[in-house]
């Protein structure tokens, strides 16, 4: 009986809000919408990545720009980094892409390097007829130091897994970001693997695309790691943002830290956040905390919100969440109004200021000038235009 108790003790029991992974496909019935992981995504948009469509599309082209040392290259099914991170597909989506995928590539920062500029990696979309399916590993070395930025443009239908490793007393930051023509679809699964005293950033930029869907995913391989996950999401008129984040605390001594920030304007704009967090009763001493915020600037827009935090241990240092959508505060554009400032530029300024301190936490100089002008960019499509064209007066 002893044998049996210590047998169940050391099991993984995974969380009744993460689905148990497996490579197999036909392990992952097609999604209806009526399951909980699926239930605020609009299948019918999918373009079939989540049942049977085909996911052999080349309309997917890569570009690299990296630092001497830095080491990239094809892979080929079956190599032994593809799962090294310890990534096992939860949805149908992810184990196709595992099984299909047209396009495999590894990043492989060395041991103990310190790059002096970032590791760009631009995926241009030529096809949005045929569905592309692309698998990368990310490995930053023990105590290496690099920023990795992953660039999606143009239009496709892609349906794409991420694996990263961050080896121990290593610090990598992966900025994803999501700059799509208006039609495109892209599903994408990103799985992070954090090492002993090791340091992991991601960054998840979302303003393009007709539907884009983000699973993020990260895991403790020894004591004293620490996650720290940033969202900043712009969602217009009939857009779909989804972002469904899952730490798992497998390793005592562990941290994480998770802020989202979305806008949303125009009709039928939609954002969700799911952000799910489990402390595994050997993770004694972690500390945690999530938050998420919107700003709905139009009539016509939803957000959807849902933090949840299980935890199995009572011997944690922290953890906590919080959730938050709103409107324009109308205090803080009274009081911009009042100096003499015009309302238009009042909402401009309430919207930068909302964004601005994630901005400047992303810690990438070279793309904090770009961001900013992007959120300018969404702005003008609706919130700076002349009050009569937004039709707030007759």
């Amino acid at each position: 009986m002893t044998a049996v108790a210590d047998a169940l003790e050391l099991e993984r029991v995974d969380s009744h809000l993460h689905p148990e992974g497996s490579f197999e496909v036909d392990d992952h019935a097609v999604p209806t919408g009526r399951e909980e992981i699926w239930r605020f995504t609009p299948l019918k948009r999918l373009r079939g990545l989540h049942s049977d469509a085909p996911l052999d599309g080349s309309g997917v082209g890569a570009a690299y720009d990296v630092p001497d040392g830095v080491v990239v290259e094809r892979l080929e099914a079956g190599d032994a980094r593809l799962g090294a991170s310890g990534f096992v597909p939860t949805d149908r989506i992810a184990a196709r892409v595992w099984r299909e995928a047209g396009r495999r590539f590894a990043v492989t920062i060395p041991a103990d390097a310190e790059l002096d500029r970032p590791v760009l990696v631009t995926l241009t979309g030529t096809d949005v007829e045929h569905a592309t399916a692309t698998h990368a590993v990310i490995t930053a070395g023990r105590h290496s130091r690099a920023t990795v930025v992953l660039r999606f443009v143009g239009s496709a239908t892609l349906a794409d897994n991420v694996e990263i490793v961050v080896a121990d007393g290593a610090q990598l930051t992966v900025v994803s970001i999501d700059d799509w023509e208006d039609d495109a679809v892209h599903v994408g699964h990103r799985h992070a693997q954090v090492g002993r005293d090791a340091h992991f950033k991601h960054v998840d930029v979302t303003f393009g695309g007709s539907v884009v869907r983000h699973d993020t995913t990260a895991e403790y391989a020894g004591p004293g790691g620490d996650v720290e996950m940033l969202g900043l999401y712009f969602a217009d008129a009939g857009q779909h943002i989804e972002h469904r984040l899952f730490v798992d605390h497998t390793a005592p001594q562990t941290k994480s830290h998770v802020t989202y920030k979305g806008a949303l304007q125009g009709e039928g704009a939609h954002t969700v956040w799911i952000g799910n967090v489990l402390i595994r009763k050997v993770a004694e001493g972690i500390e945690t905390y999530e938050e998420n915020r919107n700003l709905v600037l139009t009539d016509g827009c939803q957000a959807d919100s849902v933090p949840n935090l299980e935890i199995e241990t009572g011997e944690i240092k922290g953890a906590g969440h919080a959730s938050a959508t709103g409107r324009f505060d109308d205090e803080q554009l009274f009081y911009l109004r009042s100096r003499g400032i015009a309302e238009d530029e009042a909402r401009r300024l309430v919207v930068h200021g909302f964004f601005n301190d994630l901005i400047r936490r992303i810690a990438v100089p070279e793309l904090e000038e770009q961001l900013a002008a992007t959120v300018e960019a969404e702005l003008a499509k609706n919130v700076l235009l002349p009050t009569t064209s937004r039709g707030d007066e007759s």
